[in-house]
């Protein structure tokens, strides 16, 4: 494996490990077992949830398409008409929470 220095490879590393671990006490064992058994669990846990979302739907954006040969009193007026729907759904909303604060008692 390319990935190893030149004289060692898993089987060495692995029986390396082994022989580490073996001149550990209990308490240090008992650790070093919840510690791999832990971090697995949360990559478990990632894995199977990375699975388990659906993809959203696709959402569908709506574009106005202008002419290229609008004039600026064209590009105004679309403003100016843009803007006034802004404010009337502004006001409508500010007019349906102060309702709901009237119903619940909010001053």
């Amino acid at each position: 494996m390319s990935f190893f220095p030149r004289p060692s490879g898993p089987r060495e590393a692995l029986c390396d490990l082994l022989a580490f671990m073996r001149q550990r006490s209990r308490e240090q064992l008992i650790g070093a077992c919840l510690a791999i058994l832990v971090t697995a669990v949360i990559v478990i846990e990632f894995a199977v949830d990375s699975n388990s979302v659906s993809k959203p739907d696709p959402q569908v954006v709506e574009v106005d398409l202008y002419s290229a040969n609008r004039t600026d009193a064209d590009i105004i007026a679309d403003q100016k008409k843009d803007q006034a729907e802004r404010e009337a759904q502004k006001k409508s909303d500010q007019q349906q929470y102060n309702q709901l604060a009237k119903q619940l008692g909010i001053d």
